[in-house]
C-alpha cells in the first residue's frame, strides 16, 4: 500500500492523532513504534516521506536515518522535543531535510508536509516531462538525468536536494538568489531553518570548490541569500 507519510515515534498517543490529523485532510498516513519496524514495512509499502523521532527504543532516529540514507531519498522531516542547535546540524548532516521542534502545531506541521508532497509531485511530473535535458555554461555542466554536475572535466556526484539547489543557483547564475527562493524551490517552503539551508550550501561547497572554506563559485552574500558565480563561454 501506498502512503503519503510514514510516523516513526514511540510517543504512540501523539502519533495516532497526528496520523489521524493527517488522514482527516487527505493525507493518507501510517505510523511506526520502533526502527526496527520500519524496514520490514518498507518491504511491503511505500511512503512519500517520513516523519521521523529522535528518541526512538533500542535505536535512535539518527541511526536510522543514517541508514535509509544508504538506500533511499525520502525525505526525512525529524520531529524532536529535543531543542538543541546540535541535535538540529547532526539531524541536517545525516542526510535530514528539515527539523521540527516538539511540541509542534497539527496545522502547521499539516501544511508543511502537505507543501512537501505538493512540490515533490510537481517535481516528478517535470522531470517525466524534461526527460534527460542538460544545463551547461562555459566549462559547468548539470546532468538532470543522473543528478551529476561536471566542473572543469571534474565529475562530481549529487544528492538530490543538493542538485535541486545548485540548479537553481546555476539557472540563476552571477545574480544573488534569495535564501526564501532556494527554500521554496528546493523543499517547497519559504519558512525551513537557516540550518537547513547551510548545511546543504556547505555540502555543495565541499565537493565543488578547490577549497570550500574560501569558496569561489557560490558566494555568500550576507543577509541575502547565494551567488553563483560562474564565466559564460565567448
Amino acid at each position: 500500500m501506498h502512503y503519503n507519510c510514514l510516523i516513526i515515534d514511540d510517543e504512540t498517543d501523539l502519533a495516532k492523532m497526528t496520523c489521524e490529523y493527517f488522514q482527516a485532510f487527505d493525507v493518507t498516513c501510517a505510523w511506526l513504534d520502533t526502527s526496527e519496524k520500519y524496514f520490514s514495512f518498507i518491504k511491503e509499502n511505500t511512503a512519500d516521506l517520513l516523519l521521523l523521532d529522535i528518541n526512538l527504543q533500542k535505536e535512535s532516529g539518527f541511526s536510522l536515518c543514517k541508514k535509509i540514507r544508504e538506500q533511499s531519498d525520502i525525505p526525512i522531516l525529524f520531529i524532536s522535543a529535543r531543542q538543541s542547535d546540535d541535535d538540529v546540524l547532526i539531524a541536517l548532516n545525516i542526510g535530514g531535510d528539515d527539523y521540527i521542534k516538539k511540541p509542534y502545531t497539527l496545522s502547521v506541521l499539516l501544511a508543511k508536509v502537505k507543501v512537501m508532497l505538493k512540490r515533490m509531485k510537481s517535481n516528478q511530473s517535470q522531470t517525466e516531462c524534461e526527460g534527460s535535458a542538460g544545463l551547461s555554461c562555459g566549462n559547468f555542466r548539470l546532468e538532470e538525468e543522473t543528478l551529476k554536475a561536471f566542473v572543469k572535466g571534474r565529475e562530481v556526484v549529487l544528492k538530490a536536494k543538493e542538485f535541486k539547489l545548485l540548479k537553481c543557483l546555476f539557472e540563476h547564475r552571477n545574480t544573488i538568489v534569495s535564501k526564501e527562493t532556494l527554500f521554496d524551490v528546493v523543499w517547497g517552503d519559504a519558512y525551513f531553518s537557516d540550518g537547513t539551508l547551510n548545511v546543504h550550501i556547505r555540502k555543495l561547497r565541499e565537493k565543488l570548490e578547490d577549497n570550500p572554506n574560501e569558496p569561489e563559485m557560490i558566494r555568500t552574500i550576507w543577509g541575502t541569500g547565494y551567488m553563483l558565480e560562474i564565466e559564460d563561454e565567448d
